[in-house]
């Protein structure tokens, strides 16, 4: 299942509860504000690279380079484009958003 978190985790706890209901052959989208759930060093990040241990993260490129934010995302959450982002929907035909 396809997850995709959309809201900053400043602003709301999406990214929190998406993460608690990983399961097997999960991956999360990191997309629009929710990219600001791959930065280093928040509140969040431990709980992101938890995830990570299990779980691929992705997040939006054109998201993060519209933020600045290029040089601060975790190790380990991979990068992707436009493309990237139809391929993950395409791979995971359900798929849950995370508002």
């Amino acid at each position: 299942m396809l997850h995709t978190v959309n809201k900053s985790p400043t602003e709301r706890n999406a990214l929190e509860s998406c993460l608690k209901y990983l399961k097997k052959g999960s991956v999360v989208l990191l997309i629009e504000d929710g990219v600001y759930g791959a930065l280093k060093g928040t509140a969040t990040t431990k709980m992101v690279e938890q995830a990570l241990k299990n779980f691929p993260v992705y997040a939006l490129y054109p998201d993060i380079e519209a933020r600045g934010m290029q040089d601060r995302v975790i190790d380990g959450i991979k990068l992707v484009d436009y493309s990237g982002f139809v391929d993950l929907v395409a791979e995971h035909p359900t798929f849950q958003a995370w508002l």
